[in-house]
């Protein structure tokens, strides 16, 4: 009995510390909902030099420095400037519902504000850095409403297919030509911006598809995604034109705080975030963080 409350004390706790955090103004809310994003180490390496430090580094090594750097806070700090994404699901009584997610401007990057380097990487990676971030990766219908309310669209702008397209200098290839693109917009460090890359995804089909990673998008400027939803490649493959996006696990329902695994397994509300119904979000990304990968 007295871990029973003790347990419902702790979870009602939670819940008024979140909603005095989300009350608050947007800089405070931003606090909150990157809190447990480690602060970027002073000395910590610039994109630059972190391509040359993997660029003679296997698959398998590559990941772990891919891994040792972001879980120690070696992210642009641009990131942490989140950005809100409306989603609206119409009642059947007249009423709509809105929830509001909370995602990272890009995608997720190696080094400084002035110095990073996009970075790909495999299913387990992405599933460990967002559970440490607080964090999970979107459903293909978050992807489509971030494109949507995206402030800057660039245009896909593919490789020669390849081996090489696990290369890293494909990656450092890719981002430069993603940078290029961005000078001529002139679109600011921290705005919400899309079309660049593939994601690395959660859905439904990943209970089925054990040991694969699902990929979407890569939007067009019509707003019609190049790579329809897929699960074709093993859980340890990434390539240059992949990005992870790393969306809040704390969202707004209806101006309210709540959980977006919540939101997800429950048959009410789960379609204004997903497409697939029903979505045990929290036990996919699981099993991605913990089940091994072969090299």
């Amino acid at each position: 009995m007295k871990s029973k409350l003790l347990k419902l004390l702790l979870i009602l706790f939670f819940f008024l510390q979140t909603s005095a955090a989300i009350s608050t103004d947007p800089s405070r809310l931003q606090d909150y909902l990157t809190r447990s994003i480690p602060p970027r180490p002073f000395f910590a390496m610039k994109g630059s030099e972190f391509a040359k430090t993997i660029s003679s580094m296997d698959g398998f090594m590559r990941e772990q420095a891919i891994l040792t750097q972001l879980m120690e806070g070696n992210l642009p700090n641009f990131l942490r400037k989140l950005k809100p994404v409306q989603m609206i699901l119409p009642s059947k009584n007249g009423r709509n519902i809105t929830v509001s997610i909370f995602v990272m401007p890009d995608y997720l990057a190696v080094g400084s504000d002035s110095d990073f380097l996009l970075i790909p990487m495999s299913l387990r990676t992405a599933a460990q850095i967002a559970f440490r971030f607080g964090f999970v990766l979107p459903t293909t219908k978050m992807v489509d409403a971030i494109f949507k309310q995206s402030a800057f669209h660039l245009t896909p702008n593919p490789l020669p297919p390849g081996p090489q397209m696990r290369s890293t200098a494909y990656y450092v290839k890719h981002d430069e030509r993603i940078k290029e693109q961005e000078q001529t917009l002139g679109k600011p460090l921290d705005a919400l911006v899309s079309g660049h890359k593939k994601d690395v995804v959660l859905t439904n089909r990943l209970a089925k598809a054990v040991g694969r990673i699902a990929i979407y998008g890569w939007h067009r400027l019509s707003g019609i995604p190049i790579q329809p939803l897929t699960t074709v490649h093993p859980a340890n493959y990434a390539d240059y034109s992949h990005g992870i996006r790393l969306v809040s696990e704390i969202v707004l329902i209806d101006g309210k705080p709540g959980s977006i695994y919540s939101v997800l397994r429950d048959p009410d509300l789960t379609n204004v975030l997903s497409d697939e119904g029903v979505m045990q979000a929290r036990q996919l990304l699981s099993s991605s963080y913990s089940s091994h990968e072969s090299h």
